[in-house]
């Protein structure tokens, strides 16, 4: 499946869910608490997003002064940035994904996955497919002879 189309299912199916989730806890709890959590996680979002957003790029400029590449925090901004996106959406769904997004054992998984699957192959580094055995290989001189 292409990115286009999975990123089409996702703006497509999220609403439904979203829509779901708010009817269903706003049946369960009313209208005026759902109205206020939805408000609610959106500003506790913006509040973590911030203050994980600022120790993220502490270590950051912490990395750089001591000459180490900051990968780790490279990959840690746009997941930082995307969990922000999803909190100041409305939603119970979104506001999960988001948080999730916030819980630094959890980014430091994905990044961690980023840069050990992804990042070589954007390089353009691909590992060998039939990697030898050092044991499979003879060493020797040649010399090449005219006729």
């Amino acid at each position: 499946m292409k990115i286009v189309q999975v990123l089409f299912l996702f703006f497509l199916i999220i609403p439904f869910i979203e829509i779901y989730l708010l009817l269903q806890i706003g049946g369960i709890i009313g209208v005026l608490p759902t109205i206020f959590m939805v408000v609610f996680t959106a500003v506790l979002g913006a509040w973590l997003l911030r203050r994980q957003g600022l120790a993220t790029w502490m270590r950051f400029q912490e990395n750089l002064n001591k000459g180490v590449m900051p990968a780790y925090e490279m990959i840690e901004g746009p997941i930082l940035l995307v969990g922000g996106a999803l909190l100041l959406t409305p939603g119970f769904f979104t506001d999960a994904l988001g948080f999730a997004c916030l819980v630094p054992q959890f980014r430091k998984k994905i990044a961690r996955y980023v840069i050990e699957n992804h990042m070589l192959q954007a390089a353009g580094f691909r590992p060998p497919q039939n990697q030898q055995n050092p044991q499979d290989v003879i060493e020797g001189e040649y010399k090449k002879e005219e006729k």
